[in-house]
């Protein structure tokens, strides 16, 4: 029963769709409309709402940081159940129709309480890729293969194993993405918009 609660809280926090709603209630629409058509901050960010984006980011990775928090106090695998629960949910919320984001920012917030170090070097490899190229996508991939490789190295077995897991959906979320970048035809992100 525990697990249940787990997997189905981490579910709904998860798939709080705050790029969608936060664009809307500025005045801008639907966010899906924009750019890539996804929901998360870097398409926050086309919309040249630095600010926006920003708390779009805060906002996912809290959604997903949260769950788990509140699952660790159960058990070390409620948390993880947490975890999966609320990647799963960011992108495959029940309220748009099982479309949602692509997960990067809300499998961020599940790294932190489940492996902070791995959280870090995650979010330092996808901001070095982001600047260095100025793709979102590439810096995604990048941050959830190296912070696969170095959860398996430093985390437990059961935390490095659902790491793997979300770094997989989050490579398999980005397909058209990756054959974007091979085609050179991905898209790239500004961080001047004012």
């Amino acid at each position: 029963m525990t697990f249940l609660l787990a997997a189905v809280m981490g579910y709904l926090l998860g798939s709080i769709p705050f790029g969608l709603l936060l664009t809307r209630l500025a005045g801008h629409g639907d966010i899906r409309r924009v750019g890539s058509g996804n929901i998360g901050a870097t398409n926050v960010l086309r919309t040249g709402n630095k600010a926006m984006a920003a708390l779009t980011l805060l906002l996912d990775l809290g959604k997903g940081a949260a769950p788990v928090l509140i699952a660790q106090d159960w058990s070390q695998t409620a948390g993880l159940i947490a975890a999966g629960g609320a990647i799963l949910g960011h992108m495959s919320p029940i309220w748009l129709g099982f479309r949602g984001g692509k997960g990067v920012a809300t499998a961020l917030g599940v790294l932190i309480p489940l492996a902070w170090p791995v959280a870090l070097a995650a979010a330092i490899l996808w901001l070095a890729t982001a600047l260095l190229f100025h793709y979102s996508s590439l810096a995604a991939v990048v941050a959830a293969v190296l912070g696969a490789g170095l959860a398996a190295l430093t985390a437990d077995r059961a935390t490095a194993s659902v790491i793997a897991g979300i770094a997989l959906l989050i490579i398999l979320r980005h397909h058209a993405n990756i054959r974007r970048l091979i085609a050179g035809t991905e898209s790239r992100i500004s961080f001047t918009k004012s």
